[in-house]
């Protein structure tokens, strides 16, 4: 068995701690070898913020997300003990303004603090001037797992290599990006304060006007997560949107 103790975190853990035990591995809040993250991708998202550098096994709360027959909790946890979940390698992202350093797995946003004000700012990549001034309610960076997440719902579109530039509700037409990895994306707050958030973290940094945030993969930083194809699977999405046929469809031209 590759993973002997592991450490259990989201919620209605009750309804797989006896799973895990009953294969042999032992449930512990320290020295762990695996984070087992039970529920959605907010919790994936909280337990690689929490434990950064712990590989991960996403499970889906079978309460809130019906999984199919290949994704049950038998099945994954089968697949794990006999080694057979493939491993993938996320980067994340860093912003950093005024010394501090934010980290995401998913995206990194500028937003607007005064929900009746909106944020006024510049972008620039690779020291390149890409817009001048921009009227909007936030402006960040994904990754190609965030991709799936905010950045579809402001851009209607995913993407499969490198880091993605949204702009939300900007009064200008100003195309959204899809950049090298190794992009530095500036932004630079015209108009604020603002708020620099990353992924679903409740910590948050203000940016006053003048201020700069600089957006860039995080060299030597990624995220080991477990079985991921299955946590991510169309099938049991469908599942959890069983009359929703728009959505059928999109699933499908993601696979293809």
């Amino acid at each position: 068995m590759k993973f002997k103790r592991v450490k259990l975190m989201g919620k209605n853990l009750d309804d797989v701690r006896s799973k895990i035990l009953d294969r042999g591995m032992e449930i512990v809040d320290e020295n762990f070898e695996l984070v087992i993250a039970h529920g959605g991708d907010g919790t994936l998202l909280w337990s690689e913020r929490d434990y950064p550098n712990i590989p991960k096994l996403p499970m889906r709360d079978a309460r809130t997300a019906p999984q199919c027959k290949q994704h049950s909790y038998d099945a994954v946890l089968d697949r794990l003990l006999n080694d057979e979940l493939p491993l993938t390698v996320l980067p994340k992202l860093e912003a950093l303004y005024n010394g501090h350093r934010m980290l995401a797995l998913n995206d990194i946003f500028v937003h607007n603090l005064e929900r009746a004000s909106a944020l006024r700012y510049q972008v620039l990549i690779d020291d390149e001037l890409y817009a001048n001034e921009i009227v909007g309610d936030s402006v960040g960076v994904a990754t190609v797992h965030g991709s799936t997440a905010y950045y579809r719902s402001i851009t209607h579109s995913i993407f499969r290599t490198g880091i993605g530039l949204a702009f939300s509700n900007s009064t200008e037409e100003i195309n959204h990006l899809v950049l090298d990895e190794e992009s530095v994306v500036a932004i630079r707050v015209f108009r604020g304060p603002a708020l620099m958030i990353a992924d679903n973290s409740p910590k948050m940094l203000e940016v006053p006007e003048h201020g700069e945030v600089i957006i860039r993969k995080a060299a030597g930083e990624t995220a080991r997560i477990y079985g991921l194809e299955g946590f991510m699977c169309p099938e049991c999405r469908v599942l959890r949107h069983p009359n929703k046929l728009p959505f059928k469809i999109l699933i499908a031209n993601e696979q293809n």
